[in-house]
């Protein structure tokens, strides 16, 4: 089966130039088309969508932009599909929802539903270093901080512990909204509350839980790991809505 680029029928009330955009994306979707992947050469796209070089140009800008090719000049340049790195896909995401008003319990409300599968996905994916790294990065957090340096420290080694399994579950949509939600968390909860006294309870918490769940990664009892990360997603929750609400008081 060919899998050339096709000029595909789009709604004429769309660009030119975004009709390509279009159309090299459901080519990559439909073809399989794998990063490191070239596109027709210009003067190819130009006879293929009846337009103009500036067009095609204009095109090729704009899947640069969005990440999905990188361009080279020169005799052996051209188009070349590449993956869209995670970092820009979440910053971007993260861009629009600064201006949504997200707050930490909206955030929870998701993570409850996806981290305990996160977490039953990963456990038989971790190695043995995977494992002894989130007992090193819940050792990280066994000392009470000293000062607003290392709270921020710990609390960004408690949210790697849960990167990593994102990105051991194996599924890459739940791997990404793992990964994303704890990037949302870094931005609009660490940064914003580190100022506050630093909650005890929660970190106690938190460690405890991060504990429980190394020991049931090394025997791998998903059953244990679902129950332990739904709980721990529950008190987060719970320490999260009390610490929103503490914030309130102090803007009043």
């Amino acid at each position: 089966m060919s899998k050339a680029l096709i000029a595909t029928e789009l709604p004429k009330r769309m660009k030119r130039a975004d009709q390509i955009v279009e159309a090299v994306k459901r080519w990559i979707v439909v073809q399989d088309i794998q990063p490191g992947d070239r596109l027709p050469n210009e003067k190819a796209l130009m006879e293929q969508f009846a337009c103009s070089k500036g067009t095609v140009r204009e095109a090729l800008k704009s899947l640069e932009v969005q990440g999905l090719v990188t361009i080279k000049t020169g005799p052996n340049g051209g188009a070349m599909l590449a993956e869209v790195p995670y970092g820009n896909a979440s910053q971007m995401l993260r861009n629009y929802l600064h201006f949504q008003h997200t707050s930490g319990p909206d955030i929870y409300g998701l993570r409850k539903l996806i981290e305990p599968e996160i977490a039953v996905l990963a456990c038989d994916q971790l190695s043995d270093d995977d494992i002894a790294h989130l007992a090193h990065l819940t050792s990280c957090c066994a000392q009470p901080p000293v000062d607003i340096e290392q709270r921020l420290h710990n609390r960004m080694s408690e949210l790697d512990f849960h990167i990593l399994l994102a990105d051991r579950c194996g599924n890459p949509i739940l791997g990404f909204m793992g990964r994303f939600l704890n990037d949302l968390l870094k931005d609009l909860v660490i940064y914003k509350k580190v100022q506050l006294p630093e909650q005890i309870e929660f970190s106690k918490s938190n460690l405890q839980y991060h504990l429980q769940l190394v020991e049931a990664f090394k025997v791998r009892d998903k059953q244990k790991v679902r129950q332990l990360m739904f709980e721990h997603m529950q008190s987060a929750e719970a320490f999260n809505i009390e610490l929103e609400a503490r914030l309130s008081k102090q803007l009043l």
